[in-house]
């Protein structure tokens, strides 16, 4: 049987209630802020700023402590080209012939289309890998749980991160998206999850007016 090690829990801290109050507060005001953008400067963003994101990132919750995701990141203007083209492909596709007509009048009011200029403009791609399992140095594979779930929660915390440090992002997840992983030379065993655009938005950027749900309409407690 495995031998498991504890250390003591050092990081938490008990916070005393009103500025927990305050930074919940603080913290769903400043997220309350976040739009998703499709107009980005042609504005290049320091490394550091970004690997500090996926380092944030990295620290979510994964089934096993397995960590089974894998982020690419591209700032190499060919490639992000080359991208583009092999998405908009896809785009096209699923526009004219495979979203049904109820899904492209959902679109409608956001403005999407097949034409996705900002891979090319964004200051870089974020394309984020999720690995069904780990090729150990012997060979052996050592196997991923609970990879959705938790690929998807470090994707969630990356955005956050991403808003955070002062920047805008877009979510993209065309379908089929094994482009990417041909593009990017990725392992057989990692499936392309989401692609992210990140960078600076364009000085007149517009966003679509949309109304999120209260609390009250997303939730239920049980008191």
């Amino acid at each position: 049987m495995t031998e498991h090690k504890f250390r003591p829990l050092s990081e938490w801290k008990e916070t005393d209630l009103e500025e927990m109050r305050q930074r919940a507060t603080t913290f769903a005001d400043q997220l309350a802020r976040r739009r998703s953008v499709r107009d980005f400067a042609d504005r290049s963003v320091p490394r550091d700023i970004i690997e500090h994101c996926l380092r944030a990132a990295g620290t979510a919750p994964s089934g096993a402590n397995m960590q089974p995701w894998h982020f690419a990141v591209v700032t190499n203007k060919g490639m992000k080209s080359r991208i583009r083209e092999a998405a908009e492909k896809v785009e096209r596709e699923f526009y004219t012939r495979r979203a049904p007509d109820y899904w492209l009048k959902d679109l409608e009011s956001l403005g999407t289309n097949e034409h996705k200029a900002h891979l090319d403009k964004a200051a870089c791609l974020i394309v984020i890998f999720a690995r069904r399992h780990e090729i150990e140095d012997d060979g052996s594979i050592q196997k991923h749980y609970y990879i959705n779930e938790s690929v998807g929660i470090a994707t969630g915390m990356l955005i956050t991160a991403v808003h955070n440090a002062g920047l805008v992002c877009l979510t993209h997840t065309p379908s089929p998206m094994t482009f990417l992983r041909e593009i990017l030379e990725r392992p057989k065993h990692e499936t392309p999850f989401l692609l992210l655009a990140v960078g600076y938005p364009e000085k007149n950027a517009k966003v679509p007016v949309i109304r999120k749900k209260s609390v009250s309409d997303i939730a239920t407690f049980f008191d």
